[in-house]
């Protein structure tokens, strides 16, 4: 592996915050995987992960495409950028100071030997304040609460908070579980003010260095349906009228065009919300189905992928569909527990998406059981904490159409749509 990719991972396990990653698990590489696909629309398996980070011996480099995607995850525009970036070497500057070459006498660069010994008790001091710090954090010392502006999309939150307290000035506040959320604040101010540009149910979080002090659940609902068409950083965000029908949702590829969003090489990726407009459901006596159609497969888009979603305020639920020669390369949530198409048998989310299929699932006394065209196809147990459903959204590569949209609790109709 080349010293530039070993770069570019560092970041990576920078801004993840996971710990050392030779002791990450499967499911740390899934979920990587999924984040990766979040951010980028780009699906690098977990496998091909485990062999970039070389859990699995493979002596052939990365290809273009991967090193792509991971510079893109990682907030760089491509392999290229990145590379620009880090191989860029500042003029250097002399002082008087710096002019010093080498002892007479010994040969050595007495300027060299001066800078490590100021670098390494510089590291060893931070090490130790680091360190310190960590002992001497009371979480009771520290208060974070927030509030939301409105209720549509995008959406300000003003975080409010007291880290006067911290031992170091690294204070920050995170919108979410993602650590690429995370923005550094000053710990003599009180407030912090962040925009959140997809609804959702947010982990909001202080952290005083790399230890969460203070955490609480946030909500950003819709004001009804919600149609965006990713992009970054923000989504191009659809009227009404673009994609909401008397008896469907559908956004036809006319629509995607004129909007300036082209669909090729790589389609867009468009989403339907809808959170926080009906009584929560609880996961452990719920039952959800709705029919849906993928009909573009241009391109890249050939694998014609899916996904029907329940936003909970825990984990998500996460139902991915697409062809069957593609099942391989998708994921499987379900509240705390994830599975990659690399490791599992996940054949049965792979359907002819040209016409309507129906995707359901349902909670019995111990499972949550995964069904498409009324045929089990999934099961795993249910959460032990007392888990909720608070929104619903679809998601299709390219555009998509959803209709029958049925969400119960405890056997009562509290959601339907079309």
């Amino acid at each position: 592996m080349t010293s530039d990719i070993k770069k570019l991972l560092s970041i990576i396990e920078q801004q993840l915050d996971w710990g050392d990653p030779s002791a990450w698990q499967s499911r740390d590489f899934e979920v990587l995987s999924q984040l990766i696909y979040d951010k980028t629309k780009v699906s690098l398996s977990e496998s091909t992960l485990r062999r970039i980070w070389g859990r699995v011996e493979y002596k052939h480099l990365p290809s273009a495409t991967t090193l792509d995607t991971l510079a893109q995850f990682a907030g760089f525009e491509s392999w290229r950028t990145f590379i620009k970036q880090h191989t860029n070497k500042p003029a250097e500057i002399k002082t008087p100071a710096m002019q010093v070459k080498q002892d007479e006498r010994t040969g050595i660069n007495v300027t060299y030997l001066l800078l490590t010994v100021i670098l390494a008790i510089a590291g060893a001091v931070s090490f130790f304040i680091i360190k310190t710090a960590d002992r001497d954090i009371n979480v009771a010392d520290y208060k974070f609460s927030s509030q939301r502006l409105t209720n549509a999309i995008p959406n300000s939150v003003i975080f409010n908070y007291d880290a006067e307290n911290a031992p170091v000035d690294s204070v920050y506040v995170q919108q979410s579980w993602d650590p690429h959320t995370k923005t550094l604040v000053d710990k003599k101010m009180h407030q912090h003010t962040s925009v959140y540009y997809e609804p959702g149910f947010y982990q909001a979080k202080l952290l005083i260095g790399k230890k969460v002090v203070k955490e609480h659940k946030l909500m950003i609902p819709t004001e009804g349906w919600l149609g965006l068409i990713e992009d970054n950083p923000v989504p191009v965000y659809l009227n009404p009228q673009d994609f909401i029908r008397k008896d469907m949702l559908n956004l036809p590829v006319a629509v995607i065009q004129q909007k300036n969003m082209s669909m090729q090489p790589k389609p867009t990726y468009v989403k339907y919300y809808n959170v926080g407009n009906f009584a929560p459901v609880p996961v452990n006596d719920f039952s959800y189905s709705a029919e849906i159609k993928n009909g573009y497969k241009e391109g890249e888009a050939a694998c014609q992928f899916a996904a029907v979603a329940l936003i909970t305020d825990s984990g998500p639920v996460i139902i991915p569909l697409s062809i069957k020669g593609c099942v391989s390369e998708l994921t499987l949530f379900s509240v705390d527990w994830v599975i990659s198409g690399k490791t599992a048998n996940l054949s049965g989310f792979g359907v002819d998406l040209s016409d309507w299929v129906k995707v359901s699932c349902k909670s019995t006394a111990k499972t949550i059981r995964y069904y498409v065209n009324d045929k089990q196809v999934f099961e795993f147990q249910l959460p032990a904490n007392n888990v909720k459903i608070v929104g619903i959204w679809f998601g299709f590569q390219g555009t998509g159409a959803v209709r029958d949209i049925e969400l119960k609790g405890h056997d009562k109709m509290v959601f339907k749509a079309f």
